[in-house]
Formats: C-alpha cells, sequence, structure tokens
C-alpha cells in the first residue's frame, strides 16, 4: 500500500487539475479565499468532505453542525475521548496529531483538510496535494482564536458566532451561580509519563478559569504556561482552596502509580485543599487535552457541581 501511495497521490493531483485547474470565473464563483498560518489559500465555497487533524478543529466543526469524514484520533480513547464518541460516530480515524496517516486521508477524498502549523507544519505541502489545507498556527489554551478560522473555513460563521455567544452565556450564568466562591483559590496539577505539572493562566484550564473569575493561587496567577518538572518539594506549591488535578494516562500504568505516590505522599496531605476535602481528580481529555469548545463547557459545568455541590 505505502508504494502505491504516491500513485495516489498524482491520480488526486490529476483529478484536481481537470476539474479545477481553470482559473475561470465559474471556479471563482465556487471557492473563497482563506488566509491562515501557512498562506492564503482557496476552498470551496461549501466544503462536503472536511478533514480536520486537531482535537479541538474537531470539537469546533462538530459545535457547527460539521461532521468531518475524518480527524485526528484524540489522545485517549479508542478512538474517541469517552466525553465526545456519541458526537463522533461515523467519523474515519487518520492517526494522531503528530502521526498522521497520509494513505487514510487521501482515501477519505476530502475537499477541505484543517490542521495545525504547531502540529503538522512538515506535513503542509503533501496535505496540500490531497486537497485545499488551511492551518491556525499555535495549540494553547486560546481555543477561540482557532475556532474562528476554522468557522471561516467552512463558511460556518454566522454558525461559529452563535456558538461563542451560547458559551460566553454559559459563562456567565455560571460565574453567577459560583458567587463568592470565585474568590477561592484554585490550583491545577497535572500527572503525566515521567513529569508532574503545574498550570498557569496560558493553558486550555487556565482560560476557562479565568473566564469564570475564579482567583488562581499566587504561584499558579501566571502570565505564561505551566511549570513542568516538579520535584516532591514543589508540593506547598500545589495548594489552594481547591485543588485540581487530572492525569495523562497514554496507556501507562507507571502513571497512575505515580498520581498515587504524589497524592498519598504525607506532605501532599498537609495542604489546606486536602485537609478541606477540596481535592477532586477530573477527566484530563475534558479539563486539558482535547481543548475545544465542547469540553470547556463540560469542564464549566463539572467545576460547578464540584464547588457548589461538595459534600
Amino acid at each position: 500500500m505505502k508504494k502505491l501511495f504516491p500513485i495516489l497521490l498524482i491520480l488526486v493531483l490529476m483529478l484536481a487539475a481537470c476539474g479545477g485547474g481553470n482559473d475561470s470565473k465559474s471556479s471563482d464563483k465556487n471557492t473563497r479565499e482563506i488566509k491562515h498560518a501557512m498562506g492564503t489559500t482557496k476552498v470551496p465555497k461549501h466544503p462536503k468532505r472536511v478533514v480536520v487533524l486537531t482535537n479541538e478543529g474537531t470539537e469546533a466543526a462538530v459545535a457547527m453542525g460539521v461532521k468531518p469524514v475524518g480527524a485526528a484520533n484524540s489522545y485517549e480513547g479508542n478512538p474517541w475521548y469517552s466525553h465526545l464518541k456519541d458526537k463522533y460516530k461515523g467519523i474515519k480515524p487518520v492517526g494522531g496529531e503528530s502521526d498522521l496517516d497520509l494513505e487514510k486521508i487521501a482515501k477519505l477524498k476530502p475537499d477541505l483538510i484543517i490542521g495545525n502549523k504547531f502540529r503538522q507544519e512538515a506535513q503542509y505541502k503533501k496535505l496540500s496535494k490531497i486537497a485545499p489545507t488551511v492551518f491556525s498556527k499555535e495549540l494553547r489554551g486560546d481555543w477561540k482564536e482557532n475556532f474562528k478560522l476554522y468557522a471561516k473555513a467552512l463558511n460556518k460563521e454566522d454558525k461559529g458566532k452563535q456558538v461563542l455567544k451560547d458559551y460566553d452565556n454559559h459563562v456567565n450564568k455560571v460565574k453567577k451561580e459560583l458567587g463568592d466562591k470565585k474568590n477561592d483559590a484554585v490550583s491545577i496539577v497535572r500527572f503525566m509519563p515521567g513529569d508532574v505539572r503545574i498550570y498557569h493562566q496560558k493553558t486550555f484550564t487556565g482560560i476557562v478559569l479565568n473566564e469564570l473569575g475564579i482567583k488562581r493561587p499566587k504561584g499558579q496567577d501566571k502570565d505564561d504556561f505551566v511549570e513542568k518538572g516538579l520535584s516532591k518539594e514543589r508540593i506547598k506549591a500545589m495548594d489552594g482552596d481547591y485543588l485540581f488535578y487530572f492525569t495523562f494516562q497514554d496507556g501507562d500504568k507507571k502513571v497512575t502509580q505515580l498520581e498515587k505516590d504524589w497524592t498519598n505522599d504525607p506532605e501532599f496531605k498537609k495542604l489546606n485543599a486536602y485537609k478541606k476535602g477540596h481535592v477532586y481528580k477530573v477527566d484530563d481529555g475534558v479539563w486539558n487535552t482535547s481543548g475545544g469548545v465542547l469540553s470547556a463547557n463540560q469542564m464549566i459545568d463539572d467545576l460547578k457541581d464540584k464547588m457548589l455541590n461538595e459534600k
């Protein structure tokens, strides 16, 4: 199959040339120019077969009522996150964000590919030979910027604005419901293979908390990403009125043991959040890894339930 792939790409290019090589007014009526991280690309005005190469991008498309024919596998789940799998029925997995299967993508005959420069810059030329390809620039916490680009590429800007409006209304509603709880400092910690991290403001989780007006511990109220490589001497820096942590398994049982080792440490049990019974394990896919609008809405509800309905 790998030997056939170059031939398959040539056939795709020949078909594209036959169908759209004429730069006529008729052709222009059926395309739109989209500026993105890799330049400007003509895309179909009404794409029918979309492949999305990031987790947050797939969430964006589905939230706008577009079911991609293919999408990058979720980082957890087989192939989708458990909290999204029902919404993703019928989507074909095309490999991980950093390990794409170009043969699978080509077989799906997409008329639009949406990806990300940070993850897939090296694959851009090959992807562009398969179909018009639009890339967002970064994959950090601010999913809304990428969302607006995806809405434009999909020609769903009105629907996209409504999705964002609904999200903002959700944020404002929960912000009011939390009341004085917003003044309680919320700490965010992650366990992953070979690493323990504290999450700051420029993360998906941090941005959602900031939108809700929730206070962060002084050491975490920083306009950057994360503190990596923690040793147990830094356990005190995890403290807050509440501590939420998530664990990225990646199929490695050692991570579960790492989590247990830290959360059962005597110093961890001295934390104020622990003494108050305010330490909560939450879903890594919802609170961090997937990183899109559907997960953001679920994270908000999860946080509200835990802070307002504590035992």
